[in-house]
């Protein structure tokens, strides 16, 4: 046995290597970016795809030749996943694949705070949640055997504070081989015509009721001494509950869907008053009212926002009074020397209506710029723009500019150029992208522009934005540099968008954050 300090993300990536990993793909997002890295960095095989739904089939493409995958993402990735996720529920898989969902309550690197808890109801799919580095190790292992044995997948659920807080981890010291490679043919189990998934939708809801067995057979319970009343938790919140009430039994479902039922009611009703605990949506509360099992009602203002101890104490007394708002901080602000400044000061100043994407671009909403006026997803600066264009009156429609970042255009922002040359607006529009030639918001990650792989090494080929826009149609195709270029790109973006041509002006400066390491790649190869 070993002992290591590692954080969540590192003891996720150590487990998969230590249950047998054939392959490791994901999109970066905090809080789940470092899985992948770690993967790599201990000698296992893992790459960035271009967007979560990709990897998420390339994961099961991998488990369907009996191999061993785990697709990483941020809770608003398996937005982007849900489609291929839902089906795969249904499909007999011959191997492993386990999705990491790393939740972010309190919102402090996303766009929402969804609960990817209600994804696992949803699609019928079990659900594991860690509450600490140790956990985040025993779970990954666990879910690679549960995948193997039921030939299904797993969600893997954390949140910000499992992902970066350290703990002691006791790592075995056998690591299993990646499990041999091979395909069998099993149309009716693998191929779902409406014929098939039918079946395979009712032979699904059998193996919940089999799992649901296996869900209170995992759950968990720190007893304390004369305990005057109970506590039902979920992921960190266990840890909170334990320091924040230790006259208290706190029980843990280790197993989140199915729900252990059995074992919830079983525990409440040895107490008098028993609480639950759980960040953001009110989830193991509604099961447990839903079943008849008597629990305290959570106040509303603990739906927001991420738990700590003194916070679980408050909603333990039942105070309900405005909290103390948090100390102010700096706001974050694009860095200086960024080379997405320039950009955004000539949309201020020519009076642009910027539709805005997901990056640290997005910081260009706040002042000294205050150049963006909408965000909602990953891709969407170009297709919520083209929306804009084909509404608004020709002398608005003029002003509208969708921006979006190099990874993010790989992302999703090619099928917008898409949509673009095929429902074309009768004033045309304008498409810049901030080319910074690296993932930054994540952690300088690569995509498929950079043309290196994820370990920095140079990858098979390079994708390069001005010949893939170019092939689909765009009318003008123009590369600049916004910050020894200034004025010519403001004469440049009047005269675009006086045009009714399509046009997408790629403003290429690398991050000035990432030039020396991109430079140091570069000597290398």
């Amino acid at each position: 046995m070993n002992k290591f300090f590692l954080s969540g993300n590192e003891a996720i990536a150590m487990a998969a290597l230590d249950a047998g990993l054939t392959l490791g793909v994901g999109y970066p997002g905090t809080p789940s970016s470092e899985i992948l890295d770690n993967v790599s960095k201990h000698g296992g095989d893992a790459e960035w795809a271009p967007n979560e739904k990709t990897a998420l089939e390339v994961g099961a493409g991998v488990a369907f030749a009996k191999g061993n995958a785990i697709v990483t993402m941020k809770h608003v990735g398996l937005n982007v996943a849900a489609d291929p996720l839902f089906t795969l529920a249904y499909i007999t898989i011959p191997g492993g694949l386990v999705i990491v969902s790393a939740d972010d309550p309190g919102m402090a690197s996303s766009q929402n705070e969804q609960d990817n808890r209600r994804y696992a109801a949803a699609a019928g799919i079990m659900m594991l949640e860690p509450a600490s580095s140790q956990q985040a190790y025993d779970l990954t292992v666990k879910a690679f055997e549960l995948s193997r044995e039921f030939h299904m997948p797993v969600i893997l659920r954390v949140t910000t504070r499992v992902c970066h807080s350290k703990g002691v981890v006791i790592r075995p010291d056998a690591r299993k081989d990646k499990p041999a490679a091979s395909f069998t043919k099993n149309v009716q189990e693998q191929v779902m015509i409406p014929a098939f998934a039918r079946k395979a939708h009712r032979r699904l809801r059998s193996q919940l009721h089999k799992l649901s067995e296996i869900s209170n057979a995992l759950a968990e319970v720190k007893e304390r001494d004369n305990a005057s009343f109970g506590i039902i938790a979920n992921g960190i919140s266990v840890m909170h509950a334990i320091e924040a009430a230790p006259d208290a039994a706190v029980f843990q479902t280790v197993m989140s869907y199915p729900p252990p039922i059995d074992k919830m009611r079983e525990f409440a009703a040895r107490f008098d008053k028993c609480y639950v605990v759980e960040e953001g949506d009110p989830v193991l509360e509604e099961y447990c009212l839903a079943n008849g099992i008597k629990v305290e009602k959570r106040p509303e203002i603990y739906r927001f926002g991420e738990l700590n101890v003194a916070r679980v104490r408050r909603m333990l007394a039942g105070d309900t009074t405005p909290e103390p708002a948090p100390a102010p901080g700096k706001p974050p602000e694009l860095c200086p020397g960024c080379p997405h400044r320039k950009s955004f000061e000539a949309l201020r100043d020519l009076g642009c209506i910027v539709s805005g994407d997901i990056g640290c671009y997005t910081l260009g909403v706040l002042p000294p710029f205050s150049a963006i006026d909408s965000c909602v997803c990953m891709g969407a600066s170009i297709t919520v723009a083209l929306g804009m264009r084909h509404t608004l009156p020709e002398n608005e429609a003029r002003k509208v500019v969708s921006v979006i970042g190099d990874s993010t255009f790989w992302h999703t922002g090619v099928n917008g150029i898409v949509e673009m040359v095929y429902n074309r607006p009768a004033t045309g529009h304008v498409v810049i992208i901030l080319d910074n030639s690296t993932t930054a918001m994540t952690g300088m990650q690569e995509n498929p522009g950079t043309g290196r792989k994820l370990d920095h090494t140079p990858a098979p080929g390079k994708l390069v934005i001005e010949d893939v826009v170019k092939a689909m149609g765009v009318d003008n195709v123009d590369v600049i540099d916004t910050t020894l270029e200034n004025e010519k790109f403001r004469e440049l973006l009047k005269k675009r968008l006086a045009s009714n041509d399509l046009t997408v002006i790629i403003a290429r400066r690398p991050c000035v954050l990432a030039m020396v390491k991109i430079k140091s790649y570069e000597n290398a190869k």
